[in-house]
């Protein structure tokens, strides 16, 4: 499984928003320029993460985006199953019911299985909150 540039620019952005953010909208060129992602690209996700309402979009001489909740709401799992679609290693995963016709005798289902639980595991329990902290935390160590 790799993710795309899509998934990880995704949440490189909404970490920005979120450190950066004081409660008032951010220009999207703000954050293509601190990210140093092309404004263009970001402004395909972002149409992604509006849809979804994970940011809001402000109108006007002060627009731009924030989140749309406290970045403890928002899981690693969320945000790269909107941009990337399915996380499971392998297709019969995609649901789930296990739809494969093979399910009951494949040999190796096991290890996708246990693969997409570890993947899961920590997708689904890691928030932008976690995100924030722990990069908090490597920069009071490294200023140290």
């Amino acid at each position: 499984m790799k993710i795309s540039t899509k998934g990880r620019y995704a949440l490189r952005m909404m970490y920005d928003m979120a450190i950066n953010s004081s409660d008032s909208a951010m220009p999207l060129k703000e954050i293509a320029k601190r990210q140093n992602i092309s404004i263009k690209y970001l402004e395909q996700i972002v149409i992604l993460l509006n849809r979804a309402g994970f940011v809001k979009s402000i109108r006007g001489a002060q627009g731009g985006y924030l989140l749309a909740r406290d970045p403890s709401e928002y899981t690693v799992g969320m945000i790269l199953r909107l941009t990337e679609g399915s996380m499971a290693p392998v297709a019969c995963l995609d649901d789930d019911v296990n739809q494969c016709p093979h399910a009951a005798e494949c040999p190796t289902l096991f290890v996708w299985e246990k693969l997409n639980d570890a993947v899961k595991c920590v997708i689904d329990n890691v928030t932008l909150q976690d995100i924030i902290d722990r990069s908090r935390e490597q920069t009071i160590e490294y200023n140290i």
